[in-house]
């Protein structure tokens, strides 16, 4: 079962076998602009719920990405090095930018689901 939840810092995470998938949202592309850069963590950094995980950095400005749940990065998608305009092609595919393992999965329902977070953006446009 594929589980997709939403943070209030407009991070996404889709979660698979007790993995999660984690990148920024569309709204979040869009507020920043074009990416130019992208800092990933080190695969075995161990983040918190909450904390810093990665940083991208647009024309316009550069924002911290957050884990939105804690556990252990175990990939980086190093394609984004290179390319990290995917960030702003795919931002919910081929724009991710980190595999976490879970340490806590019951950390996902404090998250948002599609509905809630559909909400959040209208009510910030």
């Amino acid at each position: 079962m594929t589980t997709v939840k939403y943070t209030s810092e407009h991070e996404w995470i889709r979660v698979e076998d007790g993995v999660g998938t984690v990148g920024i949202t569309e709204y979040a592309q869009e507020q920043l602009g074009d990416v130019v850069f992208v800092e990933l963590p080190e695969v075995g950094k161990v983040v918190e719920k909450g904390g810093e995980a990665a940083v991208v950095d647009s024309v316009k400005a550069a924002s911290e990405v957050y884990a939105p749940v804690s556990g252990e990065v175990s990939e980086v998608n190093a394609a984004l090095v290179e390319d990290p305009a995917k960030v702003n092609a795919d931002p919910l595919g081929e724009g991710w930018f980190f595999r976490i393992k879970l340490s806590d999965p019951g950390e996902l329902d404090d998250l948002m689901d599609s509905v809630a977070y559909q909400e959040l953006v209208e009510s910030l446009a």
